[in-house]
């Protein structure tokens, strides 16, 4: 799609204020690059995007080049704090000691650039398909926020978007780099607790005011600086107001699944780790139970249960009021797992030694590096995009269960719901116009 002549002329006039000498791309020169580093952009520097910069700029084999957002600074995010674009490019400049970060509002202008290695992909999750997929065709490494997209549908193009390019993704499910939860699916897949049974997943619940907004639910005029329409971009439209955007947005449906999805790349994505079944799913979604969140803006999950089936037997629940983490429980024993620890039944489980012929996972001790590394060697990253695909494909059918208050049958080799035509229709979402022409041009090329 062409891109608006007032906002390119605004990302345009943006990039020469704050004009910087370019690190060369190693795509230019190949590993003989003056520089020898891969260049990245951010696009979505608001919240998480702000914070992950300051992890991939403590790699010195990367520099960051540019970073994108629609909001040129601003306050909502964290605690009710300032970020943007401009805060974002201080931050870059502070760390290289130097103007070396371009400022971008529209994500086009970032993939359209030759000098651009890899990206990360901050973004309200509402975005995250368009954007991935069209990185994808430009041949651009991507390292994606979970959850990795806002639908089952979309997911599936982006996985098959990123294959068919052969570029490298590595998704923000940064516990698969943690040890313990590495060692919890090995002890499970090593057979440590004998034949495993069930799996637990606690999650979080309600909707916390993350960004200090949430009481200002009335209209208000669009601040200067934010391109709103853009933020919105194929979500349905809505007066703006503070407790809409920022980093309260993932308790909107219209832009998000709520905790179920924003966690839903973490506990779920170890539990189908620990399972072996992380390129496959459940065969049945039921049981689900949830209460919503009632209000003018605010619309997901606060409390919320559900069970997932596999056809080799083994019981996956998802709840807001089970214990947090991944518990693992089988006819000998149970592994569980959370961030900084992991437990078991006995000791016997917790200091077993996995032999030299047992199963290893993938070892990622830093997910940012992993991911520098794969972009380097070309090879798959500890979370690769059909992993991704898969874990918040169970969070989705959660969210759709709970939605309609019924069990659901699913077919995960076809990726279908049978015999339910009103929860298939679930399965993927309206883009707003002329956001639903752009993506149906993207995929009509994969």
């Amino acid at each position: 799609m062409k891109i608006d002549r007032t906002r390119r002329q605004f990302a345009l006039q943006l990039s020469s204020v704050f004009a910087a000498p370019y690190v060369v791309s190693n795509r230019v020169f190949g590993k003989s690059a003056p520089s020898n580093k891969t260049t990245v952009a951010f696009i979505g520097v608001g919240n998480n995007g702000y914070n992950w910069a300051k992890r991939f700029m403590a790699d010195e084999r990367c520099q960051i080049v540019a970073v994108c957002d629609v909001n040129r600074e601003g306050p909502g995010y964290w605690n009710n704090s300032v970020r943007g674009a401009l805060p974002a490019q201080r931050l870059v400049n502070e760390h290289y000691g130097g103007k070396v970060c371009d400022v971008h509002s529209d994500y086009r202008e970032v993939l359209q650039r030759d000098d651009i290695d890899a990206i990360y992909i901050g973004t309200p999750d509402h975005w995250h398909a368009i954007i991935a997929v069209t990185a994808a065709n430009a041949k651009k490494d991507i390292y994606g926020q979970k959850p990795l997209s806002l639908t089952v549908s979309e997911g599936r193009w982006m996985t098959k978007a990123v294959e068919k390019n052969g570029v490298v993704w590595q998704t923000g499910s940064q516990q698969r780099s943690d040890q313990n939860f590495r060692r919890a699916c090995e002890l499970v897949r090593n057979g440590r607790i004998g034949k495993l049974q069930r799996v637990v997943c606690g999650l979080p619940g309600g909707t916390p005011d993350f960004g200090k907004t949430a009481e200002r639910t009335d209209p208000e005029p669009v601040p200067e600086g934010f391109d709103y329409d853009m933020w919105l971009g194929p979500a349905p439209w809505a007066e703006y107001c503070p407790a809409r955007v920022g980093v309260n947005f993932r308790w909107v449906l219209d832009y998000s699944g709520g905790q179920i999805t924003d966690w839903g790349g973490h506990h779920p994505d170890i539990a189908q780790w620990g399972m072996d079944t992380e390129r496959t799913g459940p065969s049945k979604i039921r049981d689900a139970q949830g209460e919503f969140a009632e209000g003018p803006i605010y619309n997901t999950a606060t409390k919320y249960r559900f069970v997932c089936d596999y056809d080799n037997g083994v019981e996956l629940v998802v709840g807001s009021s089970e214990k947090s983490g991944v518990t693992f429980e089988g006819d000998e024993g149970w592994v569980w797992a959370n961030r900084g620890r992991h437990d078991a039944s006995s000791k016997q489980i917790l200091d077993s030694k996995i032999g030299s012929e047992e199963t290893h996972l993938y070892k990622s001790d830093n997910h940012v590096a992993d991911f520098l590394d794969c972009v380097r060697t070309r090879k798959q990253p500890v979370a690769p995009i059909e992993v991704a695909h898969r874990s918040i494909s169970i969070a989705h059918l959660g969210n759709i269960a709970l939605r309609l208050g019924r069990d659901l049958n699913w077919d995960p080799a076809q990726e279908m719901i049978v015999g339910d035509e009103s929860a298939s229709a679930m399965l993927e979402r309206p883009y707003r116009q002329p956001w639903d022409k752009v993506w149906k041009e993207l995929i009509g090329n994969i």
